[in-house]
């Protein structure tokens, strides 16, 4: 696919097919899908991206992407704050919010434990946790972490962390298969394995 009509569309095609999933002909049909729509259309699309990439923040408290410092789930008074369900990254934390199951808060690792990827735990927000912890006022902290090597390394490491700490430690029930992960569960499996969440005991 070398024979563009365009150094105009060549170079909006390779931008595009830079991303997840997308491969030179998508980005194609994309790009001249975005030629047909008319100005203002196409510069909203390309404004929204740009002050989404500028303005996203992540919360201070949970490292969830939000609007303002404080996302709008730390912010709820009506959420309960001693209850903390950890999870590898945001798009865990919406398909959990979309179970309906859970009310407490989140804190997010941004990614689990995986030396083969040269992730170590400095490279998380494990730290941070630890310190939410040791600020008092926590009851239980549960991990929604996948069901994987990785996973399991992660929750492990953490809870050696926290060992020091009056605070209970669960899991998610393993309705989920080993290998998934908690984005392309189903809600109702999703809200079951929170709801049926087991203690977690790593000694």
């Amino acid at each position: 696919m070398d024979n563009f009509p365009s150094k105009l569309v060549e170079n909006a095609v390779n931008e595009l097919s830079q991303l997840p999933g997308i491969g030179k002909k998508t980005a194609l049909r994309l790009a001249l899908h975005l030629l047909k729509q008319d100005e203002i259309t196409v510069e909203n699309f390309g404004n929204s991206v740009i002050r989404m990439r500028k303005d996203t923040r992540f919360c201070n408290q949970c490292h969830n992407i939000s609007d303002h410092d404080i996302c709008d789930i730390c912010n709820n008074k009506k959420r309960n704050h001693s209850f903390i369900c950890v999870v590898e990254d945001v798009r865990d934390v919406m398909a959990i919010e979309n179970t309906s199951q859970f009310n407490g808060v989140y804190h997010v690792l941004g990614g689990i434990i995986s030396p083969i990827e040269g992730i170590s735990p400095s490279n998380l927000t494990i730290n941070k946790l630890v310190e939410k912890v040791a600020l008092g006022g926590i009851t239980e902290i549960i991990m929604a972490l996948p069901a994987t090597i990785e996973g399991d390394t992660t929750i492990f490491y953490i809870c050696k962390q926290l060992k020091n700490f009056d605070v209970s430690v669960t899991t998610i029930a393993r309705g989920i298969a080993v290998g998934d992960d908690l984005e392309y569960t189903d809600e109702i499996t999703l809200g079951r394995s929170i709801i049926n969440r087991t203690p977690y005991n790593f000694r």
